[in-house]
């Protein structure tokens, strides 16, 4: 595990480091005298404040959950792909293609990334007992912060790997690394993940964002995840507490819900939820990453970037690739009249495109320019995804009447008619049989390449109805990657080789890799 120097090639040595929000991959035996310690740094509420800024900002990433992470997302799922299976030696089409390597780089990355947050976190809940605040409301609503965003990507590293390691605070020495170099079982990830979140939600932080908090936690957020967390218990953990775990999901949406502050979600134009005129005003938007217009280090690039060569719908940059590719499994599930498939695809007629494009993030303005430096704030929560939810957890409730409300607000907003209606119509109800799946098509096509479909997906099916549902599609209508290689393997990702070489006892290896 440890080499010359002790260079640790592991992201459990990066949670061991004692430096503020630092990711280095060598531990060595002296003090950096450039770094600042946790045991020095932490002396006030202002060197906490900025500690927590420092976890928001590691949530910027696009190799963790930032806006350009889509590969790990949306590239897993049947909503995009990529029609270049060469690049960077053909390792971000492997995602796609279902033939992920444990050695695969960006893997490793994504990992590393993800736990980054997580020591961020560890390092802020530790240090703030240092620390003597007057106001005892504010330190507890910092501790929330930082147990949301723990909490936050623990959810996230519990549904792509399965059983991972369980840190909770900064590991300060070699044995506290080897003896924390384990993977822990699911169901104690999530009680982890559940008592961070319960602990957030009994701060005094505000319940809705204002125009100048926009970006930080609050208890709708706080709601609307730890009510996530439950329906997947529910749907994918022990079913022996799956009803408890459904009555728990549907009390925290429903607290979500009632912290709106609107009626119904047709008041609110969906073009409106992504305008970047109108992105501090909107009140759908409950938690996002906040960009800044025009700023070269915190502006958007994801207009930009999913823009196609010869098109100018996402800005004024001149785009020389394909743009953010869009199967056309997905195109052909958009409704015939619904609002949301112009808004969020495009097809792209030039002679080396000749396919649709993400359409979705735009910011064609002056302010971001010719570079694209744009606006757009990366949406982690909001409310279209939260009525979903309650119409999802209503459902497996039996409240079908209640569930199908919910349903029809998604429904009635994008110009399309009413569950009751369309389930009369031969090709709807062909397509989507259940009221289940017919949530599942509103998810996808509300939710479109916001980095909801894979997790919907396993959360709506288990292994082996996952592959069957997979192997139906029409590989016409995917692309390049093969179908043929889906299977009960890809439920999760493997463990990367790195750190599954570690110890290949305690972090084994996930079935099939």
């Amino acid at each position: 595990m440890f080499y010359k120097r002790y260079k640790i090639n592991t992201i459990i040595a990066a949670l061991g480091l004692s430096v503020l929000s630092a990711c280095s991959t060598d531990f060595i035996d002296l003090e950096d005298p450039n770094a600042v310690s946790n045991a020095s740094y932490y002396q006030s509420p202002t060197d906490v404040e900025a500690a927590v800024n420092g976890i928001y900002n590691a949530l910027r990433s696009g190799n963790g959950i930032g806006e350009t992470s889509g590969l790990y997302n949306e590239e897993r799922s049947d909503n995009t792909g990529r029609n270049d299976n060469q690049s960077n030696a053909g390792e971000p089409f492997q995602f796609n293609d279902f033939s992920l390597l444990p050695s695969n780089a960006y893997l490793k990355t994504h990992w590393l990334a993800l736990y980054q947050v997580i020591s961020r976190s560890n390092q802020v809940l530790e240090g703030i007992e240092r620390v003597t605040f007057a106001d005892n409301n504010q330190k507890e609503n910092y501790k929330a912060e930082a147990k949301f965003m723990r909490a936050m990507i623990y959810f996230n590293l519990v549904r792509k790997w399965g059983d991972v390691p369980l840190v909770t605070k900064p590991l300060n020495s070699l044995g506290e690394v080897q003896a924390n170099t384990f993977r822990e079982k699911q169901d104690v990830v999530y009680q982890q993940i559940v008592q961070d979140l319960k602990d957030a939600a009994g701060s005094t932080l505000p319940n809705t964002q204002t125009a100048a908090t926009k970006g930080k936690v609050t208890k709708a957020a706080i709601n609307a995840l730890l009510g996530q967390v439950y329906l997947t218990m529910a749907t994918t953990q022990d079913q022996a507490n799956r009803n408890a775990n459904l009555n728990e999901a549907k009390t925290y949406l429903t607290a979500c819900y009632n912290m709106r502050s609107f009626g119904v979600l047709k008041e609110i134009p969906y073009a409106d939820v992504f305008d970047v005129a109108k992105k501090s005003t909107v009140p759908e938007i409950i938690f996002q990453i906040v960009n800044r217009q025009g700023d070269i280090n915190f502006s958007s690039s994801i207009a930009r970037s999913n823009q196609a060569i010869g098109e100018t719908v996402n800005s004024l940059f001149a785009s020389t690739g394909a743009g953010g590719n869009v199967t056309p499994d997905l195109v052909l599930d958009y409704e015939e009249k619904d609002v949301r498939k112009d808004f969020s695809v495009k097809f792209a007629n030039a002679s080396i495109v000749r396919d649709y494009f993400i359409t979705k993030y735009r910011d064609a303005s002056t302010a971001a320019g010719v570079q694209g430096f744009g606006g757009n704030d990366w949406i982690l929560i909001r409310y279209a995804d939260v009525i979903l939810m309650l119409a999802e957890v209503n459902m497996y409730l039996g409240d079908e009447q209640t569930a199908i409300g919910f349903l029809d607000q998604v429904r009635e907003r994008s110009g399309l008619p009413l569950y009751a209606v369309s389930i009369q119509n031969q090709t709807y109800r062909a397509k989507y049989p259940t009221l289940k799946l017919a949530i599942l098509h509103e998810r996808r096509t509300e939710l479109a390449f916001e980095n909801h479909r894979w997790f919907d997906l396993l959360r709506f099916f288990n292994n082996d109805e996952l592959v069957a549902y997979f192997k139906a599609k029409d590989q016409a209508s995917f692309g390049l990657a093969k179908l043929s290689n889906f299977g009960t393997k890809d439920r999760y990702y493997p463990i990367p080789f790195d750190e599954h070489k570690l110890d290949p006892i305690k972090m084994y290896q996930n079935p099939g890799y």
